[in-house]
């Protein structure tokens, strides 16, 4: 069964996918969301396989849903959209594919066919979300949970990134978050510019770096801006001290 999330803040348009999409043997609807935040929240929960992706949503649109997707286990996406520019940014992103509104089941059923044939393409998935993060500007933004649901923090409020196998706990000022999601595809996201890497397991916003004190064989002790004294990696120093003008 191809598991999919359908994401529209309308809801007949929502209702009319489900509806025909339910007339399919090999669908399964396992959810459906009526903004950005909920589509997101729901993508994380679910897992499923495909999304049928509104482009003009509330509180984040569908462009930015996809920005903050993890490149390796983001979903398919079918973008769906009233706007034809929009319709080609959709085309620019390699969605699988796009729906302009108002379509008909002959044109839902070419999508469903492209879906089959591109379920096992792990390309589509992040070149898809890569580009989002390139049109958007997402790494403005990170969405963490915040009890059952998702929030957006600024993501030049975090203080320094920890992984944890396939997970990553974000560091602030105040609260700790913790993502599922690797450390590499975290930067990524949040780009280079802001973040850098100081040690295998552990990057730092090199605005929150405070100091640096060297310690025996070339590595260095860096005291955040919140207190926290973490060990900068000889590996990754030369790195650093370039990105900071030394």
């Amino acid at each position: 069964m191809i598991r999919i999330l359908i994401a529209d803040d309308e809801s007949p348009a929502r209702d009319k996918l489900q509806r025909w999409l339910g007339e399919l043997s090999d669908i399964e609807v396992v959810a459906g969301a009526e903004d950005g935040l909920q589509a997101a929240a729901a993508i994380e929960r679910l897992r499923p396989a495909v999304v049928f992706l509104d482009i003009q949503m509330p509180r984040l649109n569908g462009l930015e849903v996809a920005a903050q997707l993890e490149q390796e286990t983001a979903p398919l996406i079918v973008f769906v959209t009233a706007y034809d520019e929009h319709a080609v940014k959709a085309f620019d992103l390699n969605a699988v594919d796009y729906l302009l509104k108002p379509y008909d089941k002959e044109r839902l059923l070419k999508a469903v066919g492209r879906v089959r044939d591109r379920l096992g393409d792990r390309q589509s998935r992040s070149t898809a979300v890569a580009t989002a993060r390139s049109q958007t500007g997402s790494s403005e933004r990170l969405l963490v949970p915040e009890g059952e649901r998702l929030q957006l923090i600024d993501s030049g409020s975090i203080d320094w990134l920890e992984a944890d196998d396939n997970y990553v706990h974000v560091h602030t000022a105040s609260r700790k978050y913790l993502l599922r999601r690797t450390l590499q595809d975290l930067l990524a996201q949040l780009g280079e510019q802001r973040f850098a890497r100081i040690h295998k397991s552990a990057a730092v916003n090199i605005s929150a770096i405070a100091s640096l004190t060297p310690l025996f064989k070339g590595d260095y002790e860096v005291a955040l801006r919140g207190g926290m004294v973490l060990r900068l990696s000889r590996r990754y120093k030369d790195a650093l001290f370039a990105r900071m003008g030394r």
